[in-house]
């Protein structure tokens, strides 16, 4: 009954927002108190949702001072070089810009924090999205594309807990799987070289050269790399406002305090919430003396801040009561239950296929601290490895990313200013393609077994 209460919540959430029934602010407040009142729960749904509240706060709090940071970054001009950079390599090529997205998101994301690669990526490229034409949807899919396959690193969290609930090293665990992963991003930029195609010819750019996918890529990379020349084209092109709030001679000092802040944060220096206040302030005395122009700053990035930390904050009920009622155990439960004995000894490409729904529809920690020990135990009994089984459960995390239980997918698609349903729904072809893709490829390697 619970599981079938919590399957019943999640697709009524997922269909609401997906139809634009509802926004995803209501329907995260709303659904879970309506199934909570069902199935009985009425009188221990307080405690239930404080308790969700109280375990995401910190994770809201990150968000709302790390919209706030690069927000003035952003005013300061920190990522306009990067910006002009891709500009002239481009020379408004769709194709080229979205290979570049795709190509930025890999880099800023090997720190393995999908919330601090959304926020660079998104403030750095969205100007020239809006300036071009080009679908802010394409912005949001491919941060998650690559931050799907990247999200398999060693300090990432879903990595981190198979290699906690399994008592796998890092060498074990995550070494095989490069290959898949490396098959992932092969599959990652072919769709940027796709649908940068598909965006010439929507903004009537079909002039522009056929350029093959292989030289899209490499090529980008290589003008990244190189110095522009002379005549490559006229540099950002900004407003009066803008051109008032850039502060040119602090460059080297804004990106000095902002590489300081990604050490600190890959090093766990203090709490990441306390990291993003702290160089917040920071940024704000630096670059913004002036009381008064401190509070215009806050003013103008206020509003992203709150609607991500609204999100967030309904997200934590939304958990709550899905933890709190004890549906999430009732599901894992009949998961394990619903798997046929006969399939035993191919439970590692069962479980490679299931991970990604599975994922989808609860968190990290219900997934790898819940149903994988319990398949990991069945499999055992098909002289499965368990390393076979952990590498395995790691495939579905480009879906994983998608769920509306993850907050960090509210600040991608707050940042960019799409709807969340809208984002899911462009997304999720792709981000099951590659799944499929690294599933092959770690069929093909050896990693997972038939």
């Amino acid at each position: 009954m619970l599981a079938l209460a919590g399957f019943a919540m999640i697709i009524t959430f997922m269909v609401l927002i997906m139809t634009n029934r509802l926004s995803a602010l209501t329907a995260l407040l709303l659904v879970p108190v309506l199934f909570a009142l069902l199935t009985g729960f009425g009188p221990q749904m307080g405690p239930m949702m404080l308790d969700g509240i109280k375990n995401i706060a910190p994770t809201g709090i990150m968000l709302v001072f790390a919209i706030l940071y690069f927000g003035l970054m952003t005013d300061a001009g920190l990522f306009d070089p990067i910006i002009d950079r891709i500009r002239r390599v481009a020379h408004g090529d769709p194709l080229k810009i979205i290979v570049g997205t795709a190509l930025l998101a890999l880099f800023v994301s090997l720190d393995g924090d999908g919330a601090t690669t959304y926020i660079i990526v998104v403030t750095a490229l969205l100007p020239l999205y809006r300036r071009l034409g080009i679908s802010p949807l394409i912005l949001t899919c491919m941060n998650m594309l690559v931050g799907g396959v990247m999200n398999i690193l060693p300090w990432g969290g879903p990595t981190a807990r198979v290699m906690s609930v399994l008592h796998l090293d890092s060498a074990q665990l995550f070494n095989p799987l490069i290959p898949v992963m490396v098959a992932g991003l092969a599959w990652v930029f072919g769709v940027a070289w796709y649908l940068g195609r598909k965006e010439r010819k929507r903004l009537g750019l079909d002039h522009l050269s056929k350029t093959p996918k292989a030289h899209a890529v490499l090529g980008f990379a290589a003008g990244l790399a190189a110095r522009p020349a002379a005549d490559e084209g006229p540099g950002i092109e900004l407003s009066d406002e803008e051109r008032g709030l850039r502060r040119p001679k602090l460059l080297w000092l804004n990106a000095l305090l902002t590489l300081a802040l990604m050490v600190c944060l890959v090093r766990e220096v203090l709490p990441l919430p306390v990291l993003f206040m702290l160089a917040f302030a920071l940024a704000a005395v630096l670059n913004y003396p002036n009381l008064s122009q401190q509070r215009q700053r806050f003013a103008a990035h206020a509003g992203n801040a709150l609607s991500v930390a609204a999100m967030v904050f309904a997200a934590g009920i939304f958990t709550g009561i899905l933890s709190g009622t004890h549906m999430v155990d009732a599901m894992a439960q009949t998961f394990v239950q619903l798997v046929p004995t006969s399939l035993g000894p191919h439970f590692p490409v069962l479980t490679g296929l299931v991970s990604a729904p599975l994922t989808f529809f609860m968190s990290n920690d219900a997934f790898y601290f819940g149903i994988l020990p319990l398949f990991t135990q069945a499999a055992a009994q098909f002289h499965v490895p368990v390393t076979m089984m952990g590498q395995a459960s790691l495939l579905g995390q480009p879906v994983h990313l998608l769920s509306p239980l993850v907050p960090s997918t509210y600040l991608l698609v707050g940042l960019a200013g799409v709807d969340i349903g809208a984002h899911q729904r462009f997304t999720l072809k792709w981000a099951c393609g590659t799944v499929l893709v690294m599933l092959l490829a770690a069929l093909a390697v050896g990693v997972v077994s038939l």
